[in-house]
């Protein structure tokens, strides 16, 4: 749990137009400030011990601008400093940010279990974030067939540092594009992930699976 990026704007008090050119659309809620809203999910992932992760949390610079970066990192770092005082998995996101986020985790230092939510970014990337021990998790676009690039991302990460997630209702695998996305379409990812690292589907998902409970703890 947390106050995703974009949620975090608008609690911020930022009215200004992202690169997506959509104008800002704050609702009821986001009258609660910022330190406030962090707070009150600090207060309930302290007690709750359903509470597996913090996020997503992170930047999205698609979606906002210069103001709206400012605030981002703000909230990104609380939530950073959050998982690592609960000794929580952390969930970025991270889209249009690489080297902001980047930034922010080399400034304030990673919690152990670090994961990249819907990887993006490029192989260069994905080798130094598994040398730092974090986890990357792919979804339905490395099904696509024009994301040779993501594909090779997958390939610089140990096998036991990747996560696999259907990010519902968008980033649904090829050839289920077009439809909400939703978990009865993950194993299309599985398969494409068995494929890509040129490993049997069953240790593939034997493997998965000791992951998402080495990250995120027994059901």
């Amino acid at each position: 749990m947390a106050i995703h990026p974009n949620e975090a704007v608008l609690h911020g008090g930022v009215r200004e137009v992202g690169p997506d050119g959509l104008a800002p659309d704050p609702q009821a809620h986001h009258d609660v400030p910022l330190d406030d809203a962090v707070a009150e999910i600090a207060a309930i992932a302290r007690v709750n011990d359903r509470v597996r992760a913090i996020g997503e949390t992170g930047m999205d610079l698609f979606r906002t601008g210069p103001q709206g970066e400012a605030v981002q990192r703000e909230a990104f770092r609380a939530h950073v400093a959050l998982a690592k005082e609960l000794g929580l998995a952390l969930q970025i996101h991270d889209r249009d940010a690489h080297a902001q986020v980047l930034d922010v985790l080399a400034r304030d230092g990673a919690p152990e279990r670090t994961v990249f939510h819907c990887y993006s970014g490029d192989a260069a990337m994905a080798r130094f974030c598994a040398e730092q021990g974090w986890y990357l998790s792919f979804a339905g676009p490395v099904t696509f067939r024009a994301n040779d690039e993501l594909r090779a991302s997958l390939r610089e990460v140990p096998l036991e540092q990747v996560l696999v997630e259907t990010d519902a209702p968008y980033l649904t695998p090829h050839p289920y594009r077009g439809r909400p996305n939703a978990p009865y379409v993950l194993p299309t990812t599985v398969r494409t992930v068995a494929e890509v690292v040129g490993l049997p589907l069953a240790d593939v998902c034997a493997r998965l699976a000791a992951t998402s409970v080495a990250v995120y703890g027994p059901w």
